[in-house]
C-alpha cells in the first residue's frame, strides 16, 4: 500500500478536498485502485450533530455513516463508495482508545498522546486502506498545520512515512496559499514559506507543493518556492482559480504531477486514459443553454451547505448540455414576505432537507406556488414532508395540517415520527441512516426517472415520515406515492398527479450522483425547467 499525505497552510479552505480528489481521479486513470481517507481533528464522534452552517453539508453514506462533506467530493471524483471508517476524527480516535483503557488493554500503562493516540490513529489507517485492497490511499489531514487539535495526527503520519520507508511508500502534498497585495499584483511567497517551516518543524518534509492562487504561479515564484521550500521545481504545482472543480485534475496533469507521483512512489503506470472525464468536462463547461433553479432553504447563507445539490445540478446539467444557475432564497424570507419576484422568476425549485422550526411555514408557501403555478418543483427529505403538508391543508382542507417535529398537538399530524424513533433519546446516528431498498411504481414518472427499474437504493437520513394514516386520501387528491419501502408503510416519492414536474422523495438523491451518472430526480427537475423556460 502506498499513502499520499494531503496537508494545509496558511489558512482554511484553500481545497485541500479537491486536490486529493483530483489526484485520485489522475491516478486512477492511470489504471491503479485508489481510495481515500479524510481525517477530522474535531472532538466530535462524526458530523451528524453538527448544523450546516458550522461545518457545511452532513454527507450520508450508504453504511449510514454521517461525514464530512469531503468525502462526497472522494465519491464524486473517483465513482467509489466509502465508509464511515474513511472518516476519522479525534472523537473517534480518543473514545477507542479511552475504551481500551476502561478494559484494562494497556497493562496498567500510563495512556499518552504519544504513542497510544499515535498508534491509534496509525492502526486505523492501515486497517482501513488494507480493507479496500487499494494500490494507493489518499489520506487528507484536515485543519491547517499549525493547529493544536492538529497535532496528533501529523505526529502519527511522520511515524508511518518513517515505518513504511521514507521516499518509498509515503509521500507529502501541501496545499498552500500564494496570495497578491496591493495594486502592484506580486504573488507573495512567504505565506507558503511559513507553512512549510511549520511543517518541517514537525519533522515532515513535503515532497509536493499545490499553490492556490487567483492566477496561475509566474516561473521566478515558482522557482522561488522551490528553492526556499526545498521541494523539486516540477513539484511546485500551480492551482489557480477553475471554471469548474472538475477542471482541476486537468490542470494538475498538465503540469506532470500525475507522472511525478508515479516516479516518487515506484507505482504501475497504465498510460493516461482521461477520455470521459475531459467529454463531461467539456459539457460543464460550454452549455448551449441555461436554466435557473431556485434553492428555497434554512442554511443558503453557505453554500456548502448544499453542496451535493449543487454537484448533481451540474451532473444533471451536463447531461442537457444546460448551465443550472443557483438562486438561493432563505425560507425566512419567503415565510415573511410571499412569494419575492426572485422566487417568482426561476425555472425550478428545490427544497432541500433541514430541521428545525425556523422557515418552515415559507417552504409551505413555496410549495404551493409550486403547485399552483405548474413550476418544476423537486422536495428532498424534508421538502418532501413540506409539500405533503401542503396537499393536506389546500388540497384536502386539512386546515392546520403539520409534522408533529413542528407541533406535537396538530389535529392532523400527516408527518409523524417513526415508531423506531419514538425511544431514542441520544441524538448522534440514531436517525434512520444510509442505503434503504426503494420499490417504484411500474407506471409513475419515478420509474422512467430511474432507467426503468423497479427496486433501486437511495441514502436516508431522517426521522419523522408520511403517517400512513393519510396515504389513501393523499393519493385520492392525486399526492401519489409511486415509490414505497418494501414495508409497504414508508412512503419515499411522491408525485403530484397532473403537474409538469411535482415530485419529492423522503431519501436524499443527491448523495449518490455522478458525473456521468446523475441523480434521476434531479435530471428530471432540470430537463423539466428546459421545457417551461424554452417550450412554453
Amino acid at each position: 500500500m502506498k499513502f499520499i499525505f494531503v496537508t494545509g497552510g496558511v489558512i482554511s479552505g484553500l481545497g485541500k478536498g479537491i486536490t486529493s480528489s483530483s489526484i485520485g481521479r489522475l491516478l486512477k486513470s492511470r489504471g491503479l485502485k485508489v481510495t481515500a481517507i479524510k481525517i477530522d481533528p474535531y472532538l466530535n464522534v462524526d458530523a451528524g450533530t453538527m448544523n450546516p452552517f458550522e461545518h457545511g453539508e452532513v454527507f450520508v453514506l450508504d453504511d449510514g455513516g454521517e461525514v464530512d462533506l469531503d468525502l462526497g467530493n472522494y465519491e464524486r471524483f473517483l465513482d467509489i463508495s466509502v465508509t464511515s471508517s474513511h472518516n476519522i476524527t479525534t472523537g473517534k480516535v480518543y473514545r477507542s482508545v479511552i475504551e481500551k483503557e476502561r478494559l484494562g488493554e494497556y497493562l496498567g500503562k500510563t495512556v499518552q498522546i504519544i504513542p497510544h493516540i499515535t498508534n491509534e490513529i496509525k492502526c486505523v489507517i492501515k486497517s482501513v486502506s488494507d480493507a479496500t485492497g487499494a494500490d494507493v490511499c489518499i489520506v487528507e489531514l484536515g485543519g491547517t498545520v499549525g493547529d493544536i487539535e492538529s497535532m496528533p495526527f501529523l505526529e502519527a503520519v511522520r511515524q508511518m512515512n518513517t515505518e513504511l520507508g521514507k521516499g518509498e511508500n509515503c509521500m507529502f502534498v501541501h496545499t498552500t496559499l500564494v496570495p497578491v497585495l496591493g495594486t502592484v499584483g506580486e504573488q507573495k511567497t512567504k505565506p507558503t514559506q511559513h507553512s512549510v517551516k511549520e511543517l518541517r518543524a514537525i519533522g515532515i518534509q513535503p515532497d509536493v507543493i499545490v499553490a492556490r492562487a487567483k492566477e496561475p504561479l509566474e516561473y521566478s515564484i515558482k522557482r522561488k518556492i522551490s528553492l526556499f521550500c526545498d521541494v523539486p521545481l516540477e513539484a511546485v504545482v500551480s492551482c489557480p482559480d477553475a471554471r469548474s472543480i472538475y477542471e482541476v485534475p486537468l490542470v494538475l496533469e498538465e503540469q506532470g504531477l500525475t507522472d511525478f507521483i508515479i516516479r516518487h512512489l515506484k507505482l504501475a503506470d497504465a498510460g493516461q486514459d482521461l477520455t470521459e472525464w475531459k467529454s463531461f468536462l467539456s459539457k460543464v463547461v460550454n452549455p448551449t443553454r441555461t436554466v435557473k433553479i431556485a434553492c428555497v432553504g434554512k442554511y443558503t447563507h453557505l453554500a456548502d451547505s448544499y453542496i451535493s445539490h449543487l454537484e448533481a445540478f451540474h451532473h444533471a446539467g451536463a447531461e442537457l448540455e444546460t448551465k443550472v444557475e443557483m438562486a438561493f432564497i432563505d425560507s425566512e424570507v419567503i415565510q415573511e414576505k410571499g412569494i419575492i419576484p426572485e422566487l417568482a422568476q426561476v425555472d425550478g425549485i428545490l427544497i432541500p432537507g433541514g430541521f428545525g422550526s425556523r422557515g418552515i411555514e415559507g417552504k409551505i408557501m413555496a410549495c404551493r406556488h409550486a403547485r399552483e403555478d405548474k413550476v418544476p418543483f423537486l422536495g428532498v427529505c424534508l421538502g418532501f414532508q413540506m409539500a405533503t403538508i401542503e396537499v393536506a391543508r389546500h388540497l384536502l382542507d386539512m386546515e392546520g395540517a403539520n409534522t408533529t417535529e413542528i407541533d406535537p398537538e396538530t389535529k392532523f399530524p400527516v408527518i409523524d415520527l417513526l415508531p423506531e424513533q419514538r425511544d431514542v433519546k441520544k441524538k448522534g446516528a440514531t436517525m434512520r441512516l444510509g442505503a434503504q431498498p426503494v420499490v417504484v411504481a411500474e407506471d409513475s414518472r419515478a420509474f422512467e426517472l430511474y432507467g426503468n427499474k423497479n427496486l433501486v437504493m437511495e441514502r436516508h437520513r431522517h426521522r419523522y415520515e408520511v403517517n400512513p394514516k393519510y396515504i389513501e386520501e393523499f393519493e385520492k387528491a392525486g399526492w401519489r406515492f409511486s415509490g414505497k419501502a418494501p414495508d409497504g408503510v414508508k412512503m419515499e416519492i411522491g408525485e403530484l398527479v397532473g403537474h409538469p414536474y411535482y415530485m419529492a422523495s423522503q431519501f436524499h438523491p443527491e448523495f449518490k450522483s455522478r458525473p456521468g451518472k446523475p441523480s434521476p430526480l434531479h435530471f428530471g427537475l432540470v430537463r423539466a425547467a428546459l421545457q417551461r423556460k424554452y417550450q412554453s
